[in-house]
Order: structure tokens, then C-alpha cells, then sequence
């Protein structure tokens, strides 16, 4: 039965690495500059890197944001918080072997979480703090907006989902930290938790169920290494979202450009040509997105 919308709109940023994000932003800004802002949307999703996205928005507008990925110094692959990088080949092997030992997606969750939990143990401790400053260098503060935010993440004890916003006991900065949080259980008091990507897929556009009108923006395209009768695909929340009454749009990097992504995803020096790409993407989109977003 379809549900009645109760939020007029609703503005999904998903995860997608270093490169994703500068995307996002990219898209954000091509959209301002032709005179759509997204960024006053009444609820606000974001996972992985579109949680750091969605509260560097909360800081700076769209241009500010582009002409600082545009002017940062080129470097090699992203540092997660003091220390050399895996690559990223070797992590997706890691998430495809546990997805194939998986029954479903909380016994992936789960297996997930406990694999965190227990580097987390063998390692110094020190890992939750550097990745806090890591995290805190790249956002304006630590403080929540006042309008609807929500940033996702899995309880890595529990292998459940995690949502959170300004209500939840944990500040600005640790909740994007336990968003991004791929490779290692992020510590908040006595919590510990996991990227927001591995609640369902790198969107989770299914929290903005009861959205009168949605745009989902996918820097992995949809794309998901679970498979697809887990039900976790972009395309099936899309479907959902539609069949209870929202208006759904998407928006994908370009088919010439998706090699910025993927594997690729952790490697800075592409920061700039992935918003750029963005960029060209959300100017070319603002007429069609402007209809939905009113």
C-alpha cells in the first residue's frame, strides 16, 4: 500500500572513497552554479564518504567546497589516519570473500563486525583517535546542523544498522569518522562501529522513505558487490521509494569517467578530475533535477 510523503525532500549522498566524495561535491557545485541548491534539502542521508560530504556542506557552499578539492596539492592514495594505506584491490577481495561465506546481509554485517572487532583488539588502541583527527581536519566542527541530518553505519558488536543525527549522543565529527569507518571498528564510548556502506549499499536511500521528492547521488553508480537477491541494490530502494509515492531521480558519474572510481577510489591525485567530472554532470542535469526539486 503506498504511504503518503510526509518530507518534501530529501538528498541522498553516497559512498564512493576520496574519489566519490570530490565527485559529490563536484555535482553540488555544478548544480548551484546553474541555480539549483540542493543543500537546503530537508533531510540530508549521507554514507561514507557523502556522510563527510553532507557535514562539509553544513560549512562552506558548494563553490567554496569545489575550489578547494580543485586547489589541492596532488598526492598519492588517501592516509587513513597514520599509516600506509592497503590497497584497495586487496579490500575488495577481503569484502568479496566474506559476502561469498555469507548467508545474508546481517550474517555479513555480523562477520564484518567481527573481524573489526578483533584487529581492533590486537592492534595499539590508538587507531579511533588518529582517525578522529584525520576526519576532524576535513569537516568545520564538530557541531550538527539544526536541520535533518542522518549519517549511516553498522553496529560492528551487533552487525545491526546505525543510524545517526543530532540526537544521538555522538558529535558531528565521530559520526562521519563511524561512517567512513571501512577497515577498522570506530570507538565511540563504548561503541564500536563500521562503514555506513555495509548497512545495505553505498546509498541507503531507503531512509528517505516518506520523501515527497528524492535525488540519490551515486558516485559507485548503483553498483554492489552483494548480490542482488540480498535486496540491498540501489535499483530495488529506487523501486520502493517510487512504489510508496516518492519522486526519485539518480544521478551516476558518466560512463567516460568511471574509471576515477572502483579501485581507484582511495587515490587523492584524482580528487580534482573526479569533481571536475561532477561538476560537468550536475550543470548538465539542473534543468531535469530542477523540476523535481521545486
Amino acid at each position: 500500500m503506498n504511504t503518503t510523503p510526509i518530507t518534501p525532500r530529501a538528498l541522498v549522498l553516497g559512498g564512493g572513497g576520496s574519489t566519490g566524495n570530490a565527485w559529490l561535491i563536484g555535482v553540488v557545485a555544478g548544480l548551484f552554479d546553474a541555480g539549483l541548491d540542493v543543500t537546503a534539502a530537508d533531510l540530508t542521508i549521507g554514507t561514507s564518504a557523502g556522510s563527510t560530504a553532507a557535514a562539509q556542506l553544513t560549512g562552506a557552499t558548494p563553490p567554496e567546497l569545489y575550489t578547494a578539492v580543485l586547489a589541492a596539492a596532488p598526492r598519492r592514495q588517501a592516509d587513513r589516519g597514520g599509516g600506509p594505506v592497503p590497497p584497495v584491490g586487496d579490500h575488495l577481495g577481503r569484502l568479496t570473500a566474506t559476502i561469498d561465506a555469507a548467508a545474508d546481509v546481517a550474517d555479513f554485517r555480523r562477520r564484518l563486525g567481527g573481524s573489526a572487532i578483533e584487529a581492533d583488539a590486537a592492534s595499539d588502541g590508538t587507531w579511533s583517535a588518529r582517525w578522529r583527527a584525520t576526519v576532524a581536519a576535513r569537516l568545520p566542527g564538530a557541531r550538527w546542523p539544526e536541520r535533518r541530518v542522518l549519517l549511516t553505519a553498522v553496529d560492528a558488536r551487533t552487525g545491526e544498522p546505525a543510524v545517526f543525527d543530532r540526537h544521538a549522543g555522538a558529535d558531528l565529527v565521530d559520526a562521519v569518522a563511524a561512517s567512513c569507518s571501512s577497515g577498522h571498528a570506530y570507538r565511540i564510548g563504548d561503541g564500536r562501529y563500521l562503514d555506513g556502506g555495509y548497512r545495505a549499499n553505498a546509498e541507503n536511500a531507503d531512509l528517505a522513505a516518506g520523501s515527497e521528492r528524492v535525488l540519490v547521488l551515486s558516485p559507485l553508480g548503483g553498483r554492489s558487490l552483494m548480490p542482488s537477491h540480498w535486496g540491498t541494490h540501489l535499483a530495488t530502494q529506487v523501486d520502493d521509494l517510487r512504489a510508496n509515492g516518492s519522486r526519485v531521480e539518480t544521478v551516476v558519474p558518466a560512463n567516460e569517467v568511471e574509471h576515477l572510481f572502483g579501485r581507484r577510489a582511495m587515490d587523492v591525485s584524482l580528487r580534482p578530475a573526479a569533481a571536475r567530472a561532477g561538476y560537468a554532470e550536475g550543470r548538465a542535469r539542473a534543468g531535469v533535477l530542477a523540476a523535481l526539486w521545486g
